[in-house]
């Protein structure tokens, strides 16, 4: 067994040769602690045993070393036993059943509809990946399975097998009424620093100069503001306080509120843009439309509120469509497509070589304001951070030489 899975770690993970013996090795010491069978799972209580054991002995660097050998040997036991598991009959399972049990249950915990999409799209993938196995019979291991398998074969970041880890702890926490945090223990996906794409100012006045009518002014106000693509196009009328010089971003990244600066210089094409709205709002009292969709249960207080002109969307779509959540034809936002395809053009169009979206405005609105001598902590303020090390990541691209060193090319 031990053979395969030296080259399971240099065919399939593609471990350097020289730390192949290693891992094979964390492994057998760790079977030959409890004296186990090497074709048996060992439990995550086992290997957590083994590796407090070890930690009497052993550097930091060793323990971690044994803990990752010993996640990859039980996702290796795993394919092993999924390969005799899918030689045998399966029964078709309700995929169905289960995807709706589990939009249910988000709804009713008034989760967003992106939410909604990404966690049944992880479901559907995990269900698949267990090749028809009874969602009565779900377990902890197949979870961790499944999320080794997104580590080690689909090679996923890890932001990515987060959200599907949440998405199938949800699954099984309020849809298959299980607990399984303390059964998982998979491969994780290798977290790789990777620093910011910020703009300069002038590359950032250059792609405004490529853009025109209302993506132009979406585009300013999530550079002006620091907002983020959906904190933008989620703004409704009364959240823009054009005689304080604020807006107001309710229920942002981790349904928070918080207030930011509006620029002054797109205070005319923003009353511009609110007429424009306001003809529309107009529009659509006259013919009847539903009101605008509504944050969590306050279409249900209150009724009548989507029809209000304060609730009324800043960039509201010129088309109708039909709410998912609810079934109802109503206006809707303008699509996020609508302002990324603009902005991709426009950096094109400009010739910017640099690998740049619509967040990358955010992530220059906080560079330049800490260029311009802001701290750090009104910074994070503005941006929503709820970690003051999430936004210490631009500190690493200010433009000036904050290490104070001299380049011997210079000399």
């Amino acid at each position: 067994m031990l053979n395969d899975f030296e080259v399971y770690l240099s065919k399939k993970i593609g471990l350097k040769e020289k730390y192949v013996p290693y891992y094979v090795r964390w492994v057998d010491n760790c079977y030959r602690f409890f004296e186990e069978d090497k074709n048996k799972p060992l439990s995550g209580e086992q290997q957590r045993k083994f590796l407090k054991y070890l930690s009497q002995t052993h550097e930091d660097w060793q323990i971690k070393q044994a803990d990752i050998a010993l996640r990859h040997y039980s996702y290796f036991l795993s394919l092993q036993k999924r390969r005799s598991y899918s030689d045998s009959p399966r029964e078709s399972i309700g995929i169905e059943e289960v995807e709706e049990k589990l939009r249910k249950a988000l709804r009713l915990r008034h989760l967003s509809y992106s939410t909604e999409k990404s966690y049944a799209l992880w479901v559907r993938s995990f269900l698949s990946f267990l090749e028809g196995k009874s969602p009565e019979d779900f377990t902890g291991k197949d979870v961790q399975d499944y999320l080794s398998h997104l580590a080690v074969e689909k090679r996923v970041s890890p932001s990515t097998q987060n959200q599907a880890l949440n998405a199938l702890v949800f699954l099984f926490r309020h849809v298959l009424n299980k607990d399984v945090d303390d059964e998982i223990s998979a491969v994780r996906a290798r977290r790789k620093q990777r620093l910011p794409v910020v703009l300069s100012q002038s590359e950032v006045q250059r792609i405004f100069a490529c853009m025109t009518g209302v993506t132009r002014l979406m585009a300013m106000l999530v550079y002006g503001c620091g907002l983020r693509l959906k904190e933008c196009l989620r703004l409704r009328i009364k959240d823009v306080d054009l005689e304080r010089g604020m807006v107001i971003v309710r229920f942002g990244k981790g349904n928070k509120d918080r207030r930011t600066v509006l620029p002054e210089m797109v205070k005319d094409d923003l009353i511009r843009q609110i007429n424009a709205a306001r003809s529309l709002y107009d529009k659509d009292r006259a013919n009847h439309v539903p009101g605008v969709q509504l944050p969590n249960a306050l279409e249900k207080k209150y009724p009548n509120a989507g029809k209000e002109w304060g609730w009324f969307w800043l960039f509201p779509s010129n088309m109708l469509s039909v709410d998912p959540g609810t079934g109802k034809v109503r206006r809707h936002h303008i699509h996020p497509a609508t302002l990324q395809k603009a902005f991709k053009r426009a950096v094109l169009k400009a010739e910017i070589t640099k690998q740049a979206s619509v967040h990358t405005l955010r992530h220059s609105f906080a560079t330049h304001l800490l260029e311009n001598g802001y701290d750090i902590r009104t910074i994070q303020e503005l941006l929503g951070h709820r970690k003051l090390e999430t936004t210490m990541i631009y500190t690493h691209v200010v433009k000036r030489n904050v290490l104070g060193v001299k380049s011997p090319l210079d000399y």
